[in-house]
């Protein structure tokens, strides 16, 4: 899959970027570019603890409402067409004994690219099945609680390690796309999230406990 590059921009424009369901890039840079602290919540820690927590708790049941609202054949060939293996999906190999620094880094990574296909997936629904009333409440919820957790983020990032620009790619936007490859892209992304975000917690969650 082709993605170009984005160049070197403000971390705070790049909050703005990943909203965009585009193919994009920008540098991992360290410097002064970082805003004030004062970005920073007090218990932004236990807030990014609770964000994943939460979005690790509902992937399941999202994925699963997802498939109900699509109808056939995805309620009943759902290993087939769901199947992720052929999408682009941030690479996560970070683990408990990995480097803080390394794990936020790919949480970022993770985050900004989910956020961006939350939003794919989201203006799908809204076109495809606008009476889908508690789906796209919760691809709502999840977006909104995704965007928190990349402010988050942002802030420790930026705090610890004088981090402000992050390496992100974006996957594929499913404008122009039939009706059914745009449910198919939704549900191969929604049941990747699934397997990835279990191992993201486990991972990440160690990392914010409390010194």
């Amino acid at each position: 899959m082709k993605f170009v590059p984005a160049g070197v921009v403000p971390f705070m424009a790049l909050l703005l970027l990943q909203r965009r369901p585009v193919a994009g890039r920008a540098l991992l840079v360290t410097g002064s570019g970082c805003p004030s602290h004062g970005l920073c919540r007090s218990n932004v820690q236990e807030q990014t603890r609770r964000q994943v927590a939460v979005l690790n708790a509902t992937a399941q049941e999202l994925f699963s409402l997802y498939l109900k609202c699509q109808g056939e054949p995805f309620s009943s060939e759902s290993d087939k067409l769901c199947n992720p293996s052929g999408i682009f999906f941030p690479a996560f190999r970070v683990n408990r004994t990995s480097e803080r620094k390394e794990v936020m880094v790919a949480m970022y990574k993770l985050f900004a690219f989910l956020n961006a296909s939350l939003g794919n997936i989201t203006r799908d629904q809204e076109e495809l099945n606008p009476m889908a009333k508690e789906l796209l409440e919760r691809l709502h919820n999840t977006t909104k609680t995704t965007r928190g957790l990349i402010s988050n983020l942002t802030c420790l990032l930026c705090k610890n390690y004088n981090i402000f620009q992050v390496d992100v790619r974006y996957g594929d936007s499913s404008r122009g796309k039939s009706a059914f490859k745009k449910k198919q892209q939704g549900c191969q992304v929604l049941r990747k999230y699934v397997q990835v975000i279990g191992q993201a917690a486990r991972v990440l969650l160690p990392h914010l406990s409390p010194s």
